[in-house]
């Protein structure tokens, strides 16, 4: 099979490289997918610059096919179903930059026929964090919700769900361009925040009261804004990420307000709240709820500038790679 894959850490046009890699094998337990794209994520270009590896990896943890073959202990019934991949590179070295991938059969769930394979490349990591960030926020009925980052992959799904749950959208985002594709999804309002100041911006739109709830992509950048009453009292901080390892607050401010804050890592949902978001999400893509913006698409021979396009940060929607 074609492949893509580097063995040391660096610039994508440095060490990735494209060319024939054996075909896996399914396993005991395990499916062999067929895939028909791989969904590019900002966590595979940061794991490819500087994740210590030991031997040679094929990046991508998301992705979309069919099952191709089955091992032992998997009905082969399976065979021919539509999937879409969750984790196919986190905690092993194969992911789904690849036309084949043999992994658990759990991690390879259906994917109904209305939605289409390039959809299914969002599903693993933009989907599936979306979905545990809204479900930890709680009840958002007639709630103001601050989305940081709300054009950004996850920020998308996050805002639509928001929606969906009867919240109001406050969204930071970046351009003009970027607000229009989160007002698509539900945003109520915009905020600039290069240049804008969000915490005067949330203050104005909530009578000074501040968000009950942040649903936040960059706890780096957030953790300064709760000091400044971006969070009404007794208020929720969910987040899924940071740009830096180590971050500084005020510990007195969030004492006083009685702050709650939840971090999560989607690789590492427990069995029961993946199951429960694979489930939620299979209902909302049976009834079409959901849209699914695929900003850049690209061939495997392609996968340079597929990374590239992502560190830019410029693209609005996912970016996913066709391997057919």
């Amino acid at each position: 099979m074609r492949a893509a894959w580097y063995l040391k850490n660096g610039e994508a046009r440095d060490v990735m490289v494209v060319g024939d890699w054996p075909t896996p094998q399914a396993g005991a337990g395990e499916v062999l997918v067929r895939l028909v794209t791989s969904g590019v994520n900002p966590s595979d270009v940061k794991s490819r610059r500087a994740r210590p590896l030991t031997e040679a990896i094929v990046p991508h943890s998301d992705g979309a096919g069919v099952i191709a073959a089955v091992g032992d202990g998997v009905p082969a019934s399976r065979v021919g179903e539509r999937v879409w991949i969750w984790n196919g590179q986190w905690g092993r070295a194969l992911g789904t930059a690849a036309e084949y991938i043999a992994l658990p059969s759990a991690q390879a769930v259906v994917l109904p026929d209305s939605t289409d394979f390039a959809a299914g490349a969002c599903f693993g990591i933009p989907a599936l964090t979306a979905l545990q960030a809204v479900y930890l926020a709680g009840d958002l009925r007639d709630k103001p919700v601050l989305v940081t980052g709300a054009s950004s992959a996850v920020g998308h799904y996050v805002t639509q769900l928001v929606t969906l749950a009867g919240g109001q959208v406050i969204g930071t985002v970046g351009s003009p361009a970027k607000a229009a594709h989160a007002q698509a999804a539900g945003m109520r309002e915009a905020i600039f925040y290069k240049t804008e100041s969000v915490a005067q911006r949330v203050k104005d739109l909530t009578a000074g009261r501040g968000v009950p709830v942040i649903i936040d992509m960059d706890f780096a950048s957030t953790a300064g804004l709760l000091a400044e009453g971006v969070l009404a009292p007794h208020g929720r901080v969910v987040c899924y990420g940071a740009n830096t390892p180590e971050i500084a607050f005020n510990f007195r401010a969030m004492l006083f307000q009685s702050v709650a804050l939840q971090f999560f890592l989607v690789y590492e949902l427990t069995a029961a709240d993946r199951q429960r978001a694979q489930d939620r999400l299979t209902e909302l893509l049976q009834s079409q709820q959901l849209q699914h913006p695929i900003g850049a698409r690209f061939t495997l021979d392609q996968i340079v500038q597929a990374h590239e396009t992502v560190e830019a940060g410029q693209t609005v929607g996912n970016v996913v790679i066709d391997l057919t």
